[in-house]
């Protein structure tokens, strides 16, 4: 290259840049090990769509094949009142049950998959701490899950609701019955209330399960069920007393009593925002001692797999 060029295309010496120098660009290593939870973990999303596929699909062919009950899924029936809601709730359900039974399998396959198939090698080659790698980790079942099922539960009652309406209108009814029924935002506010309660609830079983899942070298799920279980046989057998079942109970289930009011006998119609009591749940101990312990939990998870050998 002639001297000519090399000195157009090299800066002068000792003229300064005076130009805006770019910032540097942001890693946020955190966001993308989340992003990258969802992408080697399919099962996170596909599950509670399936779910709601199924729900949906399942009121149609109950529908189809009992058509004595159409008219109080129609909410046409006043001899029926309050089945249409019962449906709709029915489809939320499900989609919930889902929701935590993925969110569990995923905390005991989070950290020990990776050391058997020795991809935490590279994973940890990465400039993502182990503190941050499970803090992602933990985000999949206390964040991202909540809102797939609240999407997922929406949609299915939407679909629902928008089926019901068809067949209305093809019978020649109104849609206003069945609306006024269901109260489907108040239905919704009730639900992103209980999901984010239920999330918290549960974060120290997910906590105790990413342990578990940093600690076991094979069969974690084994090493999670297994001490419980032997445990409550050995009490059962030597006191006669049930303590270890009630405590895991209370840990799946207790937020639901705590979170709503349950009343004697079934509302008609159905007023959910009625039933909320979070003054109860958030003044509970149990729940903020249930966070505190999934805190150290996450805390000695990634100690675990900072130490831990990939096998």
């Amino acid at each position: 290259m002639s001297p000519a060029v090399d000195a157009v295309l090299e800066p002068a010496a000792g003229v300064e840049e005076t130009g805006p120098r770019a910032a540097p660009a942001r890693t946020r290593p955190l966001y993308w090990s989340v992003r990258r939870e969802l992408w080697e973990n399919r099962s996170i999303y596909l599950a509670p769509l399936s779910v709601a596929v199924f729900a949906v699909t399942a009121l149609l062919v109950h529908g189809a094949t009992m058509p004595s009950h159409m008219p109080g899924m129609l909410a046409n029936d006043p001899a029926h009142a309050g089945t249409a809601s019962v449906s709709y709730r029915v489809g939320g359900l499900l989609v919930l049950m889902t929701t935590f039974v993925v969110a569990a399998f995923y905390c005991l396959e989070a950290l020990s998959s990776e050391r058997r198939d020795r991809s935490v090698l590279f994973w940890k080659s990465l400039p993502v701490s182990d503190r941050t790698t499970v803090l992602a980790k933990a985000t999949i079942p206390l964040g991202v899950l909540p809102l797939i099922t609240v999407a997922a539960v929406v949609a299915t009652q939407l679909a629902i609701f928008l089926i019901s309406a068809v067949t209305l209108l093809v019978l020649g009814q109104g849609v206003a019955p069945l609306w006024g029924e269901l109260h489907l935002f108040r239905l919704w506010t009730a639900m992103l209330y209980g999901v984010a309660i239920m999330m918290l609830w549960h974060a120290p079983v997910y906590g105790f399960l990413l342990l578990v899942s940093g600690w076991a070298r094979r069969t974690a799920v084994l090493w999670a069920v297994l001490p419980l279980l032997a445990l409550g046989v050995v009490e059962k057998l030597t006191m006669n007393t049930a303590y270890v079942a009630s405590m895991v109970t209370y840990r799946l289930l207790g937020w639901y009593g705590k979170a709503f009011a349950i009343p004697a006998r079934e509302e008609i119609p159905f007023s959910p925002l009625n039933r909320l009591t979070p003054g109860r749940i958030l003044g509970s101990a149990d729940l903020w001692l249930g966070l505190a312990f999934a805190a150290l939990c996450l805390a000695a998870a990634a100690r675990l797999r900072r130490q831990r050998e990939p096998g």
